[in-house]
């Protein structure tokens, strides 16, 4: 990913002590951080899959 690609979060992730993951997304790709580790480990996921991803959480499908 590019370094001048803002992150954000969730409109959802106010009122929970600051404990909320940041993602970003650029060409075909969305990546995810813990918002208290900026500089640790991101996961990198392509597009189709995190809209499964949310989709599956908006949903409440995510297999057990």
């Amino acid at each position: 990913m590019k370094p001048d690609i803002p992150w954000f979060t969730s409109s959802r992730s106010g009122g929970n002590g600051g404990q909320c993951v940041e993602a970003r997304r650029h060409a075909g790709r969305a990546e995810v951080r813990d918002s208290k580790d900026r500089t640790g480990p991101t996961l990198t996921f392509t597009t189709q899959q995190w809209g499964t991803f949310t989709t599956a959480l908006q949903t409440h499908t995510l297999p057990h």
